[in-house]
């Protein structure tokens, strides 16, 4: 006589308990791992992460929590990513993160992607990534697909056309410097250009320096070595202490009268010509994902890793008028200027 009442309570406990956490309370809880807690561009990208979420009806304070996990480091010790300690410190944050069971968890970065994704997905805890330039560097199946638990938003750009808009704009640059650190991204960007480039008559003569390191020497000699551009990857370096490599690299623009060009859509000083993906637009688009996990309970490794669809095109009006510069027209149409 008791079966029958049994069954469905026993089912009606099953799937309470099944449910994702923020069915309790009606909120959502989300974690958020970074390494580096000062990079801006990051900080772009988590924006645009949650004014996406904002959109769709998700907004902090009001049903959904967010806890922000950064791990940092010593920049005068530099080496980030070859340090061990760092990386278990990566590992460590994350299965915290894993340990307190959110109901997503957004890494924005490759590093905290990479190093930190496995821990937090074997909890059974969707992760979606974000401020990431190769998601195969991120640990991603490729350029499409996250794998198991883990989809997200890149910020790749095809490099074969981002290197003929640089070919458009300065057709007698045959040679460009990259001054770079360890950064995962950093090193695949570079690598990317280098052989993209090899193709199409172009010659990339790279620098690896510490994030503790001025830019100033390897720039030097960089020149010395008969540079014509120097190209900036997706590298953290150039984000952090107030903008300083920047900064220092533009004076020698200015003095040398040797055109930066920024892979990273980040609007710091000196750069002349901008070609990539925003960080606030990828993101959003993270978020997208974010809301279809959270609202309509889709896997992750169902949803395809996202990218800018139209690569943006900046100018620096400023920097333009001190190297007495020259870009045609077709690249003029296209770019807009600087903020």
């Amino acid at each position: 006589m008791n079966r029958p009442i049994r069954t469905p309570v026993f089912i009606f406990v099953f799937l309470v308990f099944s449910l994702p956490s923020f069915a309790a309370d009606g909120t959502y809880k989300i974690e958020v791992l970074q390494v580096m807690r000062d990079a801006a561009p990051f900080q772009n990208a988590y924006n645009g992460f949650v004014q996406e979420l904002a959109k769709n009806g998700i907004v902090e304070g009001k049903n959904l929590t967010i806890k922000r996990n950064y791990v940092d480091y010593d920049i005068e010790k530099g080496g980030l990513i070859k340090k061990l300690g760092v990386l278990m410190d990566i590992r460590s944050e994350a299965q915290k993160i894993a340990d307190r069971k959110p109901d997503l968890v957004l890494t924005i970065g490759t590093a905290a992607t990479k190093y930190g994704k496995d821990k937090i997905i074997a909890a059974g805890i969707p992760v979606v990534f974000t401020g990431a330039a190769i998601p195969k560097a991120a640990g991603c199946k490729s350029l499409t697909e996250g794998g198991p638990g883990l989809t997200g938003a890149t910020l790749y750009m095809n490099m074969k056309d981002a290197l003929n808009i640089v070919k458009l704009s300065f057709p007698s640059v045959k040679t460009i410097g990259i001054v770079h650190t360890d950064d995962d991204s950093a090193i695949a960007h570079t690598e990317e250009a280098r052989q993209v480039g090899a193709g199409m008559g172009l010659t990339f003569i790279t620098k690896e320096i510490n994030k503790s390191d001025s830019v100033k020497p390897a720039a030097q000699e960089l020149i010395g070595k008969g540079v014509q551009a120097f190209l900036i990857t997706l590298d953290t370096y150039w984000g952090v202490r107030h903008e300083e490599p920047t900064k220092d690299l533009a004076v020698i623009s200015r003095e040398t009268k040797l055109p930066i060009i920024s892979f990273m859509l980040h609007k710091a000083p000196g750069g002349l010509l901008y070609v990539g993906s925003d960080f606030g637009v990828v993101g959003g688009l993270a978020g997208q994902q974010a809301v279809k996990i959270l609202k309509e309970g889709a896997k992750p490794e169902s949803l395809p890793i996202l990218r800018q669809k139209d690569v943006m095109i900046l100018v620096d009006v400023k920097q333009f008028k001190a190297l007495d510069a020259h870009l045609p027209m077709e690249i003029l149409k296209l770019a807009k200027p600087v903020e």
